[in-house]
């Protein structure tokens, strides 16, 4: 039985209650708070719903990760790379960052980036746990990630590309610094042709709320320079 989640409380059930169809639904309703938000990370479960939609919390099972040290970067993406066409940054435009992800895409209709889910998580980045890769191209934003670090893992959102490759870059980018800052994984939620290339693999639930339990309270070394 899928569970409703109260204003109230910021309590989530135990990830074993999640739905096995569909794959991974835990609760839905509360709201889009910080503290909920962060509460739910830490859980082990995200918001994602449509617009019209209560807010819907899910743990799918299995989780698709990757740790940063074990990245698998192509020959030509590592080129492309030393090319330095691509200037990227951190934490320089959040705001444009998430509307680039929000933005409409050629295999969906609409978006789960709902105007709501863009402010709670720009919120998320005053505060400093969510952040953003920019990706430029002669002083234009042509793609881009964001997503959530706490401790030793960082919890990605989304990212865009307007051009070839761009998020590509941002996200190998990212990746080689999160090593170098000593975290441990990336969570990206969903197994996809794209994070596969990169080396993604997936996990069981189970393991994968191990690794909160090991790595949210360590500390990182992580500078993000805007």
């Amino acid at each position: 039985m899928l569970t409703w989640l109260q204003r109230e409380s910021l309590e989530f059930p135990p990830l074993e209650r999640a739905l096995r169809e569909p794959n991974g639904l835990l609760a839905a309703g509360g709201d889009l708070s910080s503290e909920r938000l962060i509460q739910a990370y830490r859980h082990g479960c995200f918001p994602w719903y449509q617009e019209g939609q209560p807010i819907l919390w899910w743990s799918p099972d299995p989780r698709t990760v990757l740790p940063p040290n074990e990245i698998h970067i192509s020959r030509s993406l590592a080129k492309l790379m030393r090319q330095q066409r691509f200037q990227v940054t951190f934490d320089h435009d959040f705001a444009g960052v998430i509307r680039g992800c929000a933005g409409p895409r050629s295999y969906a209709d609409g978006t789960w980036i709902t105007p709501a889910m863009q402010a709670a998580y720009i919120e998320l980045h005053r505060i400093g746990v969510a952040h953003s890769v920019e990706v430029w191209l002669e002083g234009e934003l042509v793609g881009g990630l964001y997503g959530l670090a706490m401790g030793k893992l960082f919890f990605g959102e989304s990212m865009f590309s307007r051009i070839d490759n761009a998020s590509k870059v941002g996200f190998a980018t990212l990746a080689q610094y999160l090593g170098k800052w000593g975290f441990a994984l990336i969570d990206c939620q969903m197994p996809t042709q794209h994070l596969q290339s990169f080396g993604a693999r997936t996990i069981s639930r189970a393991a994968f709320s191990r690794n909160l339990q090991l790595y949210l309270d360590q500390p990182n070394s992580a500078d993000w320079i805007a």
